[in-house]
């Protein structure tokens, strides 16, 4: 009923059918690979480190991951996978690290925004705050968080606030509402 060459013919369709259907499913995941959020970045970069300087002296390191930048009406950058951010003095000492699972920064208005376990460490006095949001405004050096933050202190006493406001070295820092433990000598 069916000849060798109609077998032949039928089984290079298929073939080139699978091999299509594949090929265009291999495109369709690497393409999905560079998708955040519905949108393509312009730029992406794996393993990034970047270096702010003044004067020849470092102040800031950024590392993250994953690094995309978005071009367009509100240009912008992200770190879907997570960032680390050292401060550092004018003798070249860490005094401050951050780290998030996600952050975003803006070019219109200067600011930069971290979400999800945000940690702030003062290296210098062993203060710790951790969060779920904190917001970086560039242009007025200030570091502010309206959502609740747990405040370590490096003698073990731990308070609750429902905010906080900062320096943008993190060295100076007030938390909003402060409620918890007191660690008290001789009462």
């Amino acid at each position: 009923m069916f000849s060798t060459n109609h077998i032949l013919k039928s089984t290079l369709f298929l073939a080139i059918g699978v091999l299509f259907i594949s090929c265009g499913t291999q495109e369709f995941s690497k393409n999905r690979l560079l998708e955040y959020d519905g949108k393509f970045p312009d730029e992406s970069g794996n393993g990034v480190e970047i270096t702010f300087s003044d004067s020849g002296r470092v102040s800031f390191e950024i590392f993250a991951p994953l690094l995309n930048k978005y071009n367009g009406d509100h240009p912008y950058m992200d770190c879907p996978e997570g960032v680390k951010i050292v401060s550092y003095d004018s003798r070249g000492e860490q005094e401050a690290v951050l780290t998030a699972d996600y952050a975003i920064s803006e070019e219109n208005p200067q600011r930069m925004e971290a979400r999800s376990h945000v940690i702030i460490t003062n290296v210098k006095n062993g203060d710790t705050l951790k969060t779920e949001k904190i917001i970086w405004d560039k242009s007025s050096k200030r570091i502010y968080s309206d959502v609740e933050v747990r405040q370590i202190r490096s003698d073990g006493t731990v308070n609750i606030g429902d905010g906080f406001d900062a320096d943008e070295r993190f060295t100076k820092y007030t938390v909003r509402n402060p409620r918890g433990e007191i660690i008290a000598d001789d009462l």
